[in-house]
């Protein structure tokens, strides 16, 4: 008799969830590059077609994290209160997360939070995976979002200005979370460290307001 269709996706959300924490448990004890996919296979007791069935690289195996967040920017522009311009609503997204200490902003020193990101940023393909895969859509989605012609309704711009427009957004918020990273990993706690986040966010964001909002 044939399992039903609920208890099937439960068994392999089950097995996903164990090859991925094996994985991570493997990378994070021994470092990416030298942890198989075979090993993690072993690990997860399952075998490697399987393995690649839930994760086709094995950067997946790590960055797969990431999709929960993908095409969030995008989303915040889209769903921003009126009068309020695209870069503005990033910003202020940016500091509520800075607020509740969401990890996407690198301000979070739990040490399962700064054990992935030291992972993610002291690994040159996982980084390198990261801004191919999750950046690219990133860029796309939120330029998709970006008003053709600006918060005025004048003119209409290019498709090449929205989507460069975009990469500095999503570049920005990237760049400030790898700093904010950066600085608890240089033994400063979150809570020490978010007054001066908060002053780099808003300077960072302050430029791309004068140049980005006014173009």
């Amino acid at each position: 008799m044939d399992e039903p269709a609920g208890l099937r996706e439960r068994k392999k959300e089950k097995t996903r969830n164990l090859i991925a924490h094996e994985a991570l448990r493997l990378f994070r004890e021994q470092g990416f590059d030298e942890v198989s996919v075979v090993e993690v296979a072993a690990a997860a007791e399952v075998s490697k077609a399987t393995l690649f069935r839930y994760f086709p690289t094995k950067e997946d195996l790590v960055l797969h994290r990431f999709a929960d967040h993908l095409g969030e920017a995008a989303r915040v522009v889209r769903e921003r209160p009126p009068g309020l311009t695209p870069t503005a609503a990033l910003r202020d997204h940016f500091l509520a997360g800075l607020a509740a200490r969401d990890p996407i902003t690198g301000l979070n020193d739990h040490p399962e939070v700064l054990s992935f990101q030291d992972l993610i940023y002291r690994t040159p393909s996982l980084r390198i995976g990261m801004r191919l895969r999750y950046t690219g859509q990133d860029v796309d989605a939120l330029a998709d979002a970006l008003p053709s012609g600006g918060d005025s309704g004048s003119g209409t711009a290019p498709p090449i200005v929205r989507h460069l427009a975009a990469a500095h957004l999503i570049a920005v918020q990237q760049e400030l979370g790898q700093e904010n990273w950066r600085t608890i990993t240089s033994g400063r706690t979150a809570d020490e460290a978010y007054d001066d986040a908060v002053r780099a966010a808003e300077g960072a964001y302050g430029q791309l307001m004068t140049g980005l909002d006014g173009s």
